[in-house]
């Protein structure tokens, strides 16, 4: 029986399908209300849960050169901003135990980033706010191996538990996703959800180069995901991604999202009937 996770006084998971979306990092601020807006309108006219995600801090970048976001304060800022206005829960990724404690004040969810997944200070640290602990499954692991951090987070008493896939790397700067993946993560009884953007994403080429994302995959990817099983969908979205300061060739432009989400939902409703 799959569980549901309560976040916001609402449950995620178990039947109805649910989104995650937002801008990759915190752009300036009229374009991140502008995005929540749409997201929620979005939201609204499909009767889908939804919370907003955008990073304060992208710390895993691959130049020094490149946008690493405003930086937790003013992120923080602009995201309780967000949260009381257009009343939605909020994730948003830590980097730090340190900066925990000031992000369990604003976020729903502490997202665990996939590189960090296994390092014990840090998802021990989230676990003990008693938030929602959204963990990334890392590139390099194992999904059977994802029960290891979802038991040091179960050992703080904290069962608030999502699972995010994003693709496997090789080492070749390719993100190759594996539908067992989904059945070995949908085995912990945890909402499972796919990161179907971040799966496209090739690591290393900047990212204002058309090279940097194979959007085109983005349908197929996530029709796939569905049908195996994810109780939600993680999809990154700009108002103009050509423009977007992070990851430009793997964001879903926002006036694509409600057509992009449609068929998801219909095959939701048909796979839901198998488990």
């Amino acid at each position: 029986m799959k569980k549901s996770v309560l976040i916001d006084g609402k449950p995620f998971g178990s039947d109805q399908f649910f989104l995650i979306a937002g801008p990759c990092v915190i752009e300036e601020e009229s374009l991140m209300m502008r995005t929540a807006e749409q997201v929620k309108s979005v939201a609204e006219e499909l009767q889908l849960p939804v919370i907003y995600k955008s990073s304060f801090m992208k710390d895993n970048r691959s130049s020094i050169d490149y946008y690493q976001g405003p930086g937790i304060e003013e992120g923080l800022r602009i995201l309780e901003k967000i949260k009381k206005e257009f009343e939605m829960p909020i994730v948003s990724d830590i980097h730090f135990p340190e900066q925990v404690a000031a992000a369990a004040e604003v976020l729903d969810v502490i997202q665990i980033p996939a590189y960090l997944c296994m390092q014990t200070s840090i998802t021990v640290a989230a676990a003990k706010t008693g938030k929602a602990i959204n963990i990334k499954h890392g590139q390099f692991l194992a999904p059977s191996n994802m029960i290891k951090p979802i038991r040091k987070i179960e050992a703080q008493g904290n069962e608030n538990i999502l699972l995010t896939e994003r693709g496997y790397t090789f080492g070749y700067n390719d993100l190759v996703v594996d539908p067992r993946s989904f059945y070995h993560l949908n085995e912990t009884g945890y909402p499972v959800i796919f990161d179907v953007t971040h799966s496209i994403r090739k690591y290393g080429i900047p990212s204002a180069d058309p090279k940097g994302g194979s959007r085109h995959y983005l349908n197929t990817l996530a029709r796939a995901g569905v049908a195996s099983g994810v109780d939600g969908i993680f999809v990154e979205v700009h108002p103009e991604p050509a423009k977007a300061l992070c990851d430009a060739a793997s964001q879903l432009p926002m006036l694509d999202l409600a057509e992009f989400l449609k068929p998801l939902i219909a095959l939701h409703q048909i796979e839901k009937q198998y488990r």
